[in-house]
């Protein structure tokens, strides 16, 4: 990825408008990824998005189905690996590109709904939080094939919880949502599954503590193309040992990522204090035209 540098990159500004970069890291997914695709990029979001898709070394004609796909598409753009390299590193091949204001990382594999991706934006825009996580809850709008599956995103969780003292709710959650300024100051290193428990370690690491949006998921078999395994959670709880033992010895990007935190949350205030007062000067023009009727009919319909 980028290198960080010690001074933090600029944050949003109250006002201005959230830009959304998706990265779509895929590996064989010829058979979902234009459903995928399309499910993506019909939702109706907030504001502009870009989708980065970065293949990830596919055999089974992926790369045929995006380059027939992107021609029609211009918020799509691609990118290539001609030789698998890990879900990580297609991750940051995406980071590096990326555009907007803010990332999020979207599987091709259908287990995850982009109408949740709306729900997650709102609290960003409304100043009320800038790092957004959608937590998959038991028992609302989900599925899950294996109880030691969901046993062991619970058993993390926890290693995550008590070692950085958190209260996150959902360690392997796909849908983080976060500024691409923080996700860039992180200096993240990790080329396979283990870069989704790295981006949590020092995020926390770097004093952020995630706003949490319930969502739906519909998770898949291993026939079906599934592939975290049980040794994926060993690997995590070491991830999560190391990540912890190695910000005492006081990396760079420690330092830097904190600067970034605190300037983001700043301006989160402003963009709060923005959103607060415009609601507040519209609600007090549809009482003033409701007392007089002088003032334009189109001040209700401004509220």
């Amino acid at each position: 990825m980028t290198q960080p540098t010690s001074t933090p990159p600029p944050a949003p500004t109250p006002g201005e408008a959230i830009r959304l970069s998706v990265v779509m890291p895929v590996l064989n997914e010829q058979r979902t990824l234009r459903l995928a695709l399309n499910r993506l990029l019909h939702t109706e979001l907030p504001c502009p998005l870009e989708v980065i898709v970065v293949d990830d070394g596919s055999t089974d004609g992926t790369w045929d189905v995006l380059t027939q796909f992107q021609p029609e598409h211009g918020e799509v753009v691609l990118r290539r690996h001609e030789h698998n390299r890990g879900k990580g590193a297609a991750v940051l091949t995406g980071l590096d590109v990326a555009t907007g204001t803010h990332g999020l990382v979207f599987d091709a594999d259908l287990e995850y709904d982009p109408e949740d991706i709306r729900r997650m934006l709102q609290p960003v825009i409304e100043g009320r939080a800038s790092t957004v996580y959608g937590t998959r809850l038991f028992g609302r709008d989900t599925v899950y094939q294996s109880f030691w599956f969901a046993l062991g995103n619970r058993a993390t969780t926890l290693a995550a919880n008590v070692l950085y003292d958190a209260a996150i709710s959902d360690l392997h959650t796909c849908l983080k949502l976060l500024p691409l300024p923080l996700l860039r100051s992180l200096d993240l290193d990790e080329q396979g599954f283990g870069l989704d428990t790295q981006i949590t370690a020092r995020m926390l690491l770097s004093g952020v503590r995630p706003y949490e949006v319930p969502i739906s998921y519909n998770s898949r078999t291993r026939e079906e193309g599934k592939k975290i395994g049980w040794r994926h959670g060993v690997e995590s709880i070491a991830i999560l040992r190391r990540e912890r033992a190695a910000a005492r010895r006081g990396p760079a990007w420690v330092r830097i990522s904190r600067d970034v935190a605190r300037f983001q949350r700043g301006q989160d205030v402003e963009r709060l204090i923005a959103t607060e007062e415009a609601r507040i000067a519209a609600r007090l023009l549809v009482r003033l035209a409701a007392a007089d009727p002088r003032i334009a009919p189109g001040a209700r319909a401004s509220a």
